[in-house]
């Protein structure tokens, strides 16, 4: 089975072995962005994705705007399951942006990153990357896997929603709006692609917003069904 969760945050409680009892080995959790345990390479950090790395069921994450970017693509990058990864340690992967995922027989595509909410503040304290925002060639490479799909996928993966659908979820509060070309990207995605189900992060709510988009931030999700587990 697949499972979608949002921003972890280096949260450790949300992966905590209770909180993730459902999930037996051989399945596949996915975290649609910020995960935050990568972020200042200590002892006491990598001791953490060593416990991850070992657990019976894979945990796999997409990057979002608040991460070490140096840090993870430090990590080797390999193939798992068609796609491109960094391979933390053992059942621990890094979705890259821009792949396509065959998982249970299951096309997933994934597109991490976006713009912070907050970029002007951390540009001035000078905690902001560059790094966070996809660039065109991973845009570029992202087109040419889903045209070599024919442009039939499950599962979209991202850490920030298509236009249409953040431009919705801020309707009463347009001064929180804040759309990017990333947004724009993912707007054509949606009308290009033949997909079932859409989960994103970044937000930081659980929300049903239609038979195809879910927005998720501490629910755990069946991939395929969008129920909570």
């Amino acid at each position: 089975m697949i499972y979608v969760t949002g921003d972890t945050h280096a949260d450790r409680e949300r992966l905590s072995r209770w909180n993730l009892r459902k999930l037996k080995e051989g399945d596949t959790l996915i975290i649609c962005g910020d995960f935050g345990f990568l972020w200042d390479n200590s002892k006491k950090e990598q001791r953490f994705l060593r416990s991850l790395g070992k657990r019976k069921y894979n945990i796999c994450f997409i990057d979002g705007t608040h991460e070490n970017f140096s840090l993870i693509n430090d990590y080797e990058i390999s193939q798992w399951n068609s796609g491109k990864v960094h391979k933390i340690y053992g059942n621990l992967y890094h979705l890259m942006r821009g792949q396509i995922f065959e998982i249970d027989s299951v096309k997933i595509f994934t597109m991490g990153g976006g713009e912070s909410s907050d970029i002007d503040i951390r540009r001035d304290v000078g905690a902001w990357s560059k790094e966070e925002i996809p660039t065109q060639e991973e845009l570029l490479e992202g087109a040419e896997n889903l045209e070599v799909a024919g442009y039939d996928i499950d599962i979209i993966i991202t850490h920030e929603p298509p236009l249409k659908v953040k431009s919705f979820l801020n309707l009463n509060d347009s001064s929180m709006l804040r759309v990017t070309a990333l947004n724009a990207y993912f707007e054509e995605l949606s009308g290009n692609c033949s997909f079932k189900k859409w989960y994103f992060g970044s937000l930081h709510i659980d929300k049903y917003i239609s038979s195809t988009h879910r927005a998720v931030f501490k629910d755990i999700v069946n991939a395929e069904t969008g129920e909570k587990i």
